[in-house]
């Protein structure tokens, strides 16, 4: 009988979470921040090594994050929650960062891009572990986008030694770990966390590339130091927050669609800064990869 006088209102239904604008924002300032990295490495690189360039890039922008946040107030960290973040710091930024540009030496770039952005599908992996696994469209729209990045990067070359490959592939996984952790960790859970993640991983980079013998070249170019300032700035202090915002906020299929997404801003900003062309297959290639990111969002259920 009272199930007759039920008011459709009453009645719960299955509906999609709405997604906050400040969150929308957040996730498409990132596409532009991280996706710009490829274009500012290219920069930096002409007299930053790898390893040193992403430790500087990482340490100065965790201090001046680190001393932005303390001046605002903000206690310091416990040494359980340092500990922490040179955990985190270890599997994303040595795990990840740095076993990419070890793979690199035997594999042609467009496989190894083709391999860092499974990202999403491992940290939806790791995230099942804990938490619940993806929707049927978030799998759809993640393999379509890695099939995207396949296909825009089939002209620069997919072929690699398999051990080359297999290390890029640990990358992808160690970031994806690192990443779901980020999610998890308790101590993490505050602004400062963003500064002492970059911070520790910043030092354990610092130290392998001493340890590897690693030399800038001093003084650095103009272009250098414009794509180190980006870097440390934009990438580091502005787009790491962003990841951790949208890691604690979201699934992880839409926090992780930025790894889809950087190869096409990638591109659009070759072809407009560095005399790069776009292909045909090019063109394909950002339509499907855009195809699985909107079935990333249309995925996405509360």
């Amino acid at each position: 009988m009272d199930r007759m006088h039920q008011t459709p209102a009453t009645v719960e239904k299955p509906r999609r979470t709405h997604i906050p604008p400040r969150t929308w924002a957040a996730l498409f300032l990132l596409y532009a921040v991280w996706g710009s990295v490829f274009l500012a490495n290219r920069f930096a690189l002409e007299s930053f090594p790898p390893f040193l360039l992403n430790a500087a890039r990482f340490l100065s922008g965790g201090v001046v994050l680190y001393i932005l946040l303390r001046v605002r107030g903000e206690p310091p960290m416990s040494l359980k929650a340092w500990a922490a973040s040179f955990l985190v710091g270890a599997l994303l930024f040595i795990g990840g960062a740095s076993l990419l540009c070890v793979g690199q030496q035997w594999v042609a770039s467009g496989l190894a891009a083709t391999l860092i952005a499974t990202v999403p599908l491992w940290t939806v992996v790791f995230a099942g572990i804990w938490e619940r696994m993806p929707t049927r469209l978030e799998w759809a729209g993640l393999v379509t986008g890695v099939a995207g990045v396949a296909l825009m990067n089939l002209e620069k070359g997919v072929s690699g030694n398999p051990f080359g490959a297999f290390v890029i592939l640990c990358a992808a996984a160690l970031w994806g770990l690192g990443s779901v952790l980020n999610r998890r960790l308790e101590v993490l859970q505050r602004p400062l966390g963003s500064a002492t993640e970059m911070i520790a991983g910043g030092l354990l980079l610092l130290a392998l590339g001493l340890a590897t013998g690693e030399r800038i070249t001093w003084p650095p170019t103009a272009e250098a130091g414009l794509g180190m300032f980006h870097l440390a700035i934009f990438a580091s202090v502005l787009g790491f927050s962003l990841y951790r915002f949208l890691l604690q906020t979201t699934r992880p299929a839409f926090a992780t669609s930025y790894a889809l997404v950087n190869p096409v801003i990638a591109m659009a900003l070759g072809v407009m800064f560095a005399g790069e062309s776009l292909s045909p297959v090019a063109a394909a290639a950002t339509a499907v990869i855009l195809l699985g990111v909107g079935l990333v969002f249309r995925g996405r259920k509360g």
